[in-house]
């Protein structure tokens, strides 16, 4: 049986031109160099004022004082800004795909909510100090949540709006809860200040290494799902007539979308803005097609989330401003202006 697909809908699948591939393509290699100028400049600056040639040695040469700087503190947080970043906006994308919302993010179906809640319940009644202790809390409360959040939205019958009510319910509640404990526990809240800003500032290997196995499943996870997502964006009768497995592409792409921002969340505390913004902008010159999207917005969040760690580092010397807060205050004016531009309210 056939199925007739609208022209706009056949316009926006049909393969790319050849000059247009290219130019997606050559836009890419942009980005990742980009990237890389943006991490050296996370190496380089910070509210310590160093030279490029302190800078050198301290990476190569000297396990003094310019090493400790370098090695254990910015690169350390470099390197997990790339991968949460990269987690985010990839995370971000994969939910907008899902759900069919342009401003949906992690937050939309409640796994800030989830890491959120479970990291105040190891604080206040677990006793759970150190950052290595709070990421396996904060990723399993997340999981938790990205399944609940799942079996009420449908389970087998899910759909974006179903699975977007459920978040919403559940975050309401979760945030409730969190609320309530902080407020009658001045230990739990004194943490809890610091983690819920989110921040890089207490990047360490073995956070890295924690959270890696994690990002890098669920990073490969949802670049396989490219295909699949693109059908299900026809319709779910025309994805059926193509072929895809509408429960089991939703399914698979909750978990990997959890699992991303769960580790993220977990290792960086939650952080608004990138998972949002970025796939939306990349969205704008890319096209619908998620097969350029999801690599977009895996090496151009990381650049956001870089920029302004670096960004809070300089403009608070000595001092720094937390990378949540500066994300919040550049993505919010850039947001609305876009949103505004595009007329995104009324897709």
């Amino acid at each position: 049986m056939l199925v007739d697909t609208p022209p706009e809908q056949r316009a926006e699948t049909a393969p790319a031109p050849p000059t247009r591939r290219a130019i997606r393509a050559f836009g890419l290699l942009v980005s990742v160099v980009i990237l890389m100028l943006v991490a050296l400049a996370s190496i380089a600056i910070g509210a310590k004022e160093l030279s490029l040639e302190q800078v050198w040695h301290g990476l190569f040469q000297d396990s003094g004082t310019y090493g400790d700087v370098v090695v254990d503190e910015r690169l350390a947080r470099t390197v997990l800004g790339l991968l949460a970043g990269a987690a985010l906006g990839l995370s971000g994308a994969v939910l907008q795909a899902l759900t069919r919302n342009p401003l949906a993010d992690p937050g939309l179906l409640g796994i800030n909510a989830g890491a959120s809640a479970a990291v105040v319940t190891a604080i206040t009644y677990f006793g759970v100090t150190s950052l290595t202790g709070y990421v396996w809390f904060a990723f399993f409360g997340a999981a938790a949540v990205g399944a609940l959040v799942w079996f009420l939205g449908g389970s087998r019958g899910a759909t974006p709006v179903r699975l977007a009510l459920a978040g919403t319910a559940i975050s309401a509640a979760l945030y409730g809860y969190l609320q309530a404990v902080m407020i009658t526990d001045d230990a739990a809240l004194g943490k809890m200040r610091f983690w819920t800003v989110g921040s890089l500032s207490a990047a360490t290997d073995a956070t890295i290494l924690q959270v890696l196995p994690f990002l890098a499943a669920g990073t490969l996870l949802a670049l396989g799902l490219a295909r699949p997502l693109n059908a299900m964006a026809m319709g779910d009768d025309t994805a059926k007539a193509l072929g895809a497995h509408l429960n089991r592409t939703r399914a698979l792409s909750m978990f990997a979308a959890t699992v991303l921002c769960g580790a993220a969340t977990a290792a960086c505390g939650p952080i608004v803005f990138v998972g949002l913004m970025v796939p939306h902008v990349v969205r704008s010159f890319t096209g619908p097609d998620l097969r350029w999207i999801l690599p977009y917005a895996t090496i151009l969040s990381p650049v956001l989330l870089l920029g302004s760690d670096v960004i809070g580092r300089v403009v608070a010397r000595p001092s720094e401003l937390q990378v949540g807060i500066v994300t919040a205050i550049i993505g919010g004016p850039v947001f609305i202006f876009l949103v505004r531009r595009r007329r995104t309210a009324q897709l």
